[in-house]
């Protein structure tokens, strides 16, 4: 366990009191300034007036949003699940990541997971007893990339399973065909469960998202956790889902039972309309976000950041060396009265806290004029 997770106050919670306190914009946490679309939320309004979901819902989810889950798995990934008893309705991803490490992972167990990650990670694997190894994704050529040699080198006779996250956040990287396939072949071969974290699944820019469950000999030993906040931009609704075999998927139940047991009854309904919305909203969804990381990415390579592009996700990481920083929390923590932005620093993602010191993130999940006003405050670094 480690003492950022044990207790006290998370580097988001110092960063957003920071950026309230000083009146600066916050680009620090990773949730939009708007609300999604309009027809889901008044499906919420609906089914809270006609009271589904106002009482307990069914343990695994409503039977409409895991019907719907899987459909949208057979739609969009040509993934085929039953929806009786290979999907689970969870209180957003985060939970969804906490039940299967409690499920899956004995004590002593070793964990392997792609460095910098989301911050739940560590928390969940030291909560199941597990050994947390790290394999770290190093920028180059303006992207972050997985070392594939690195990562078989990190199995061992004690590994239980890979946890997965691409698109993955903090780096932007959205993993390839090739490097998926070296993994799902590893897991094969050495007998390995894989649990992937694609919550960002419809926000990738470049390239393509392709579920590691797709390749051979992955179905049955595969977790998939996704989530409709980031999908929606409904982030406080938190409802999620895990979809595998029916043998996974009980195991992770019997976790989550004992968790928040049930939660986001009438926003279940609404999900499950919402992930019927046609084509055009899931590529606009893309196009929108697109156009607003480049307006953050042109404004951060002004200011003097390097600045590496994401090719999915809400987030771009930068480097501050050439602005002549190497201390990241030194920097985020001055940014908010230098220029009136937060930051967070990359190095609360890594084991290696060294290997992430230069390295800070923004999210441009934002209204395309707080991007602009942000880029051009920002500005006052270049001089």
């Amino acid at each position: 366990m480690t003492k950022e997770w044990l207790g006290g106050t998370t580097i988001f919670a110092e960063m957003s009191a920071l950026a309230v306190r000083t009146g600066a914009i916050n680009l620090g946490q990773g949730f939009p300034d708007t609300d999604g679309p309009e027809e889901i939320r008044e499906a919420a309004v609906r089914a809270l007036r006609d009271g589904r979901g106002n009482q307990y819902p069914p343990g695994p989810g409503v039977p409409e949003l895991r019907t719907a889950v899987a459909a949208h798995q057979r739609r969009f990934h040509g993934l085929t699940y039953d929806p009786d008893t290979e999907v689970l309705v969870t209180a957003g991803a985060t939970e969804a990541i906490a039940a299967a490490l409690l499920a899956l992972v004995e004590p002593g167990d070793e964990v392997i997971a792609l460095e910098p990650y989301y911050d739940s990670y560590a928390a969940c694997i030291g909560m199941a007893g597990g050994t947390r190894v790290p394999v770290t994704l190093r920028p180059r050529d303006g992207a972050y990339h997985l070392d594939l040699d690195e990562l078989r080198a990190a199995v061992t006779d004690r590994t239980r399973l890979i946890l997965l996250n691409t698109p993955h956040n903090p780096t932007g990287t959205v993993l390839g065909r090739e490097e998926l396939a070296a993994v799902a072949e590893l897991a094969v071969e050495r007998d390995l469960l894989v649990v992937t974290d694609e919550v960002y699944e419809h926000l990738v820019f470049e390239g393509e998202h392709v579920p590691i469950a797709s390749f051979p000999g992955m179905r049955e030993r595969t977790l998939t956790i996704s989530s409709a906040g980031k999908t929606f931009s409904f982030t406080g609704w938190k409802v999620g889902w895990v979809t595998g075999t029916p043998k996974l998927v009980t195991a992770v139940r019997s976790a989550k039972q004992f968790l928040t047991y049930v939660a986001s009854g009438p926003f279940q309904y609404a999900i499950a309309e919402a992930l019927a919305l046609p084509d055009a909203y899931f590529e606009g969804l893309r196009a929108g976000l697109r156009a607003r990381r480049d307006v953050l990415t042109e404004g951060l390579v002004a200011a003097g950041f390097e600045v590496y592009r994401p090719a999915g996700t809400y987030f771009v990481t930068t480097d501050i060396r050439p602005l002549g920083e190497t201390d990241g929390f030194a920097f985020c923590r001055a940014l908010p009265e230098r220029c009136g932005v937060v930051a967070i620093p990359n190095a609360v993602f890594y084991d290696h806290r060294t290997e992430g010191a230069p390295f800070v993130r923004f999210a441009f999940c934002k209204k395309e004029e707080v991007l602009a006003e942000a880029a051009a405050r920002l500005k006052r670094l270049a001089s």
